[in-house]
């Protein structure tokens, strides 16, 4: 899986590059984002709400002035203990820590419009999501649709350099239920 996102990713840029764009911007940072950590196996159930932190890197081009692709690659590492309860015959239930990992590519629209040193944004993206967890002898894994939206700003240090600060609205469904879960990122911007 983590090999196919990132030959996604590499194809988009490559893409977008081959197509001669007029501009865009390359973003790495620091990303913080809510999230569940499940143990679904062998008759046992439990999940718990986890604090994921991780990378985030993505790519934008430029089509217009103020409109953007954008492809979007991020990864989430989170643990938190999970009470693990038997579903039959009776419910024993144990104290399990679960280590989490999600992985997630994204593309979508991005519009952004300059204000002296501010650039502020917002898009929208839709992708998929693959999270591993394991365990206490528990290991398992999904994969689902994810769509984000949200927006940030950035902030012009020098003239192809700029600090990020952004935020999404995550919507998955792993593991078969629903999640949402806001995601905040921080890094530097090169732009081109």
């Amino acid at each position: 899986m983590r090999k196919s996102i990132l030959l996604i990713f590499s194809v988009g840029l490559a893409v977008g590059a081959q197509a001669q764009l007029p501009s865009g911007n390359i973003f790495f940072g620091y990303t913080n984002s809510g999230g569940d950590v499940f143990a679904n196996s062998s008759g046992l159930q439990g999940s718990h709400g986890a604090n994921f932190n991780g990378w985030e890197l993505s790519g934008e081009g430029k089509f217009l002035p103020w409109i953007g692709l954008v492809a979007d690659l991020s990864a989430h590492y989170g643990s938190h203990d999970v009470i693990v309860c038997a579903t039959s015959p009776a419910p024993p239930c144990a104290s399990v820590n679960m280590d989490g990992k999600r992985v997630s590519f994204m593309v979508g629209p991005r519009v952004s419009v300059p204000v002296g040193r501010f650039t502020p944004f917002a898009h929208a993206m839709v992708g998929l999501s693959h999270q591993s967890d394991h365990g206490g002898g528990i290991s398992n894994s999904d994969t689902s649709l994810i769509t984000a939206i949200g927006g940030g700003i950035d902030y012009k240090l020098i003239p192809a350099v700029a600090w990020r600060l952004q935020g999404d609205e995550l919507h998955t469904r792993l593991f078969g239920s629903a999640q949402d879960h806001f995601k905040f990122s921080t890094g530097i911007v090169v732009r081109f």
